[in-house]
């Protein structure tokens, strides 16, 4: 599903493929969290963990399943060879903020945007504790990037790809109702730079289109099997 994990994954696939790395072609399959897909009996036999997103790599002599959207993004980078440094202190970067992604978005999305927008009960508490945290996130990206051209130095990476749907989303107040403005995302402008950055790359804009069934219809592809099926897509209307 759609969500900022996995528009992570579907993100890379479609640079992967604009980058010309032709295996990289991938059908993506819609499971709604909404409705419990991810209990059914086939996705649990490649996730036992019941999360999405989940992989199988079916390019070699048998299928590797692969759980957690970081491990499919690293197995991915190092299959093609492209978005992570072969090695050195550069792939390390490259890792060290791809595992700060993935141990800060929990706090920033069952933390802070569960309690502001999603709890049936507003703790004041609860929204106030992980804002706090959510905004001390959002420096610590904002200093790193005023430094930096990307999240890892000045090369593009797997990185900037899982980050940016979380903070990214964030930033333009695609998630969480008007958590941009209570968060004052505005006033980090490395981070925002970063942001119109990312989102005016075209293999980024199909990553985030696919397996999402919420939002503008422009920006919904229920379900992808071929680069064909976004010319199915309509258009975006003038506001």
């Amino acid at each position: 599903m759609g969500t900022p994990n996995g528009q992570k994954v579907t993100i890379l696939l479609e640079e992967l493929l604009a980058s010309g790395h032709s295996g990289a072609e991938y059908d993506a399959w819609l499971i709604s969290i909404m409705e419990g897909d991810q209990f059914g009996s086939g996705f649990v036999e490649v996730n036992p963990n019941s999360k999405i997103p989940a992989l199988v790599d079916r390019s070699g002599s048998e299928p590797i399943p692969i759980l957690e959207s970081g491990a499919i993004m690293l197995h991915l980078a190092e299959k093609f060879g492209a978005f992570l440094p072969a090695s050195g202190p550069e792939r390390t970067r490259v890792l060290s903020w791809l595992m700060w992604q993935m141990g800060s978005a929990p706090f920033l999305g069952g933390g802070f945007g569960h309690f502001y927008a999603y709890a049936p009960v507003k703790i004041e508490y609860a929204i106030n504790r992980y804002a706090m945290e959510a905004k001390r996130q959002l420096d610590v990206l904002n200093r790193q990037l005023a430094h930096n051209e990307f999240i890892a130095g000045n090369h593009y990476s797997i990185a900037d790809m899982a980050i940016w749907p979380w903070y990214g989303s964030l930033a333009l107040g695609r998630i969480y109702d008007d958590a941009n403005i209570f968060l004052s995302v505005h006033e980090y402008e490395h981070l925002q730079r970063l942001v119109q950055q990312l989102r005016e790359r075209p293999a980024v804009d199909r990553g985030f289109k696919v397996n999402r069934i919420y939002g503008p219809e422009h920006e919904q592809l229920r379900e992808r099997h071929d680069a064909s099926d976004f010319e199915r897509l309509p258009q975006a209307t003038a506001s």
